[in-house]
């Protein structure tokens, strides 16, 4: 079904609206299992984003944890407040970037293969990834990514909702506690933060945190965006502010820290999602589940074989490293491969100094000389 204002609801934009779970699933169960955040308010929160994100983009932007600070967090076991006030810190950030022009100006001076580098490194490093996750039991996640791979444009039974059929199946096996408090009726409550962990948040994973959300869930998730959508332009200006406000309001809500991401993007889009009426499905369901379901959710969540996310990394790595073709053959192809090398042996911060450092030295050096 396809509306007047163009949302498809389908089941292959069903399908693609989970795209992103192999990044959701992890961290989210990390911050209910390790952390204490409440699986409802996590699950509603996320949903509301989706569906408020679907509403105004009308595109399927990826709603994501934002993976340094939920690494960290999960790493040192967190308490909610420290969670809360990351959160809301990176809001604060993000709002004043995009308020300043600040996150237009390092766009406007970010060459294309340092872009497209970073999206390549983040394929590579899904892949490296995938390959750890799939080695927990290669049987399962060779299958599932095979499966992935032959139904992808199945119309019937597209390969996102099979793969997240056999995940959940699984990890129901593994055992049901003999409590009923996996079903029933929960509505988050209204939670605050400590001010004084404002900073130690930012030092502890904020600031790390910064340089990951420019490049990934920024830059190359509005360049990705008009590369699968030519006709429309999602400015980096907009994404920070998107950033900025969901993440000023989560931590009052129980919510973790979120952004968007090229990962997440490319995986809804390679899973069949082409409009927001992915993220209002999924933002429906989600928000059903933490009303009614969370218990069951956050089983599903620190079950959730490993093998299988694998899987679903591998695929978005493989799509990812495609982007290579998109930067004409020649001397761009050098900052590129810098910004692809030092991303993975370092992090995305470093490989992104040293493309820009490298691109403007060739163009300074070499570019004048070609005319």
């Amino acid at each position: 079904m396809e509306t007047k204002s163009g949302y498809r609801f389908n089941i292959r934009e069903l399908s693609g609206s989970m795209g992103d779970f192999g990044t959701l699933i992890p961290l989210a169960a990390g911050y209910i299992v390790v952390c204490g955040l409440d699986p409802a308010a996590i699950l509603i929160t996320v949903g509301m984003i989706s569906i408020i994100t679907g509403l105004i983009f009308k595109l399927p932007i990826p709603i994501e944890p934002m993976k340094v600070l939920a690494a960290v967090a999960i790493a040192q076991s967190w308490t909610p407040s420290m969670i809360y006030a990351s959160g809301f810190a990176m809001g604060l950030t993000w709002l004043l970037f995009s308020i300043t022009g600040v996150i237009e100006v390092i766009a406007r001076y970010t060459p294309h293969p340092v872009v497209r580098g970073i999206q390549v490194a983040l394929g590579v490093m899904l892949a490296m990834q995938a390959y750890n996750l799939m080695s927990t039991w290669w049987l399962l996640g060779i299958a599932v990514f095979v499966v992935a791979l032959l139904l992808k444009n199945n119309r019937v039974l597209p390969s996102m909702l099979l793969v997240m059929g056999i995940g959940i199946v699984i990890s129901l096996s593994q055992g049901l506690p003999s409590n009923d408090s996996l079903v029933g009726f929960s509505l988050p409550a209204i939670t605050t933060f400590d001010i004084a962990d404002l900073w130690p948040a930012m030092l502890l994973g904020g600031f790390a945190q910064i340089p990951l959300t420019a490049t990934n869930s920024v830059l190359s998730t509005s360049s990705l965006l008009k590369t699968y959508w030519p006709e429309r332009e999602i400015r980096p200006k907009t994404l920070s502010l998107s950033i900025g406000l969901f993440n000023l309001g989560l931590p009052f809500l129980g919510g973790m820290p979120i952004c968007h991401g090229a990962g997440g993007l490319a995986a809804k889009h390679y899973f069949g999602a082409r409009t927001g009426g992915a993220n209002i499905s999924i933002g429906i369901i989600e928000i059903i589940a933490g009303l009614f379901l969370a218990g069951l959710a956050a089983l599903v969540f620190a079950e959730f074989p490993e093998a299988v996310i694998g899987a679903m990394m591998l695929l978005i790595g493989i799509e990812l490293l495609k982007f290579v073709k998109a930067v004409p053959w020649g001397w761009e192809y050098i900052p590129l491969a810098v910004t692809v090398l030092l991303s993975v042996i370092f992090n995305m911060a470093y490989g992104f100094i040293a493309g820009l450092i490298i691109f403007y030295l060739i163009r300074y050096f070499y570019r004048p000389q070609e005319s």
